[in-house]
């Protein structure tokens, strides 16, 4: 497909850092403006939890509609899409899920969200994802790598059940029952309109980058991953080609991320939310490390992050990708129940140790 567009001075995989970094520059922007992370939804503030996963849901219903109306149309296909991998790595998926969701309650934000911090001048943010990026390259290719290999040899065969378009309705109903249930829960969920909006936006882009990487950008003779939006693979990709840029070419994954962070730091010099923040305590620092860290090899393992397992995994009606992000929820809220555990205890022990009056 990519011929017929006449490009001839530029190939596919330099137009897909532009891509990447257009897609990139608009998910920074609108994610800036709605706070669009997962974790606020399940384990934040009791007032913002209701509002934040309405933003989520409401990405995900339109990333699910606009994705399902690609593969219909027949632009898109995710035939040998890892998402559809005939033998499924149950044990990654979950162990990594889990892992992931613990780690991203001890860093207080998912990756999407941290890179959004990182562009608008959240130190803290920007050393967990300097970290992610380490132990994630670390699984990927290094010496965590058997980890990953070890853990994902334990597979059990779905054969043509991959996806939940195998159930009887077919993915029509099944996009649709997920889309819906999404988009009611959104709307009741008090989030403002406005919010809402946006976050419908942002969730077009996922099926903008399965079209774009998997249809605009297809190139037989110089093939680039069909991808979406993601933070795992892209972050890994970005720590290695800063400093291996002359053997190591930039992809799509390069541009999302330098999008991303150029998109949030420019709206929040707009807006006036730009500024400086660092760790507050040696403790602090030591939780938001070991967090980051989790979140690394969890991410590798799951095969995506809440985003690139959930917002773009998701529409795709993957039984990994499904599974991923109730793996990542099911984390999230077991270190957010032991987080609170050890803090009543230690309230306690405290009031417990007070002279008698």
């Amino acid at each position: 497909m990519f011929e017929t567009f006449g490009f001839e001075e530029i190939t596919a995989r330099q137009l897909a850092i532009a891509l990447g970094l257009a897609l990139g520059l608009a998910f920074g922007a609108l994610a800036e403006i709605t706070r669009f992370c997962v974790r606020r939804g399940l384990v934040g503030p009791a007032a913002d939890r209701r509002p934040a996963l309405g933003v989520w849901l409401m990405a995900l219903a339109t990333a699910i509609i606009g994705t399902q109306a690609a593969l219909t149309s027949g632009v898109i296909s995710f035939d040998a899409h890892r998402f559809l991998a005939p033998d499924l790595p149950w044990l990654a998926i979950v162990a990594g899920g889990l892992i992931f969701g613990a780690g991203m309650v001890l860093t207080q934000g998912c990756v999407s969200r941290l890179t959004v911090l990182s562009g608008t001048g959240n130190l803290r943010a920007l050393t967990v994802l300097l970290v992610f990026a380490f132990v994630a390259h670390a699984t990927l290719k290094g010496v965590l790598a058997p980890v990953r290999t070890t853990l994902g040899a334990v597979t059990v065969p779905l054969g043509d059940s991959v996806s939940l378009a195998a159930l009887p309705g077919g993915a029509p109903l099944w996009a649709g029952v997920i889309a819906l249930g999404a988009l009611a829960t959104a709307w009741r969920s008090g989030a403002r309109p406005l919010h809402l909006g946006l976050a419908a936006l942002l969730g077009l882009l996922v099926p903008a980058a399965w079209v774009g990487t998997g249809f605009v950008l297809f190139d037989e003779f110089e093939p680039i991953a069909m991808e979406s939006l993601s933070f795992t693979s892209p972050a890994a990709e970005t720590l290695f080609w800063s400093v291996a840029s002359t053997s190591i070419p930039a992809g799509f994954g390069v541009g999302l991320l330098g999008g991303v962070m150029a998109g949030a730091l420019v709206l929040s010099l707009i807006a006036g939310r730009f500024h400086w923040q660092s760790f507050e305590s040696p403790r602090q620092t030591g939780r938001y490390m070991a967090g980051a860290a989790l979140m690394g090899i969890g991410g590798v393992l799951a095969g995506g992050c809440t985003v690139g397992a959930g917002l773009s995994g998701i529409p795709t009606l993957s039984v990994a990708a499904l599974l991923a992000l109730i793996a990542i929820i099911g984390g999230a809220l077991v270190m957010n129940a032991l987080l609170g555990a050890g803090a009543r205890n230690v309230s306690g022990a405290q009031q417990g140790m007070q002279p008698a009056q």
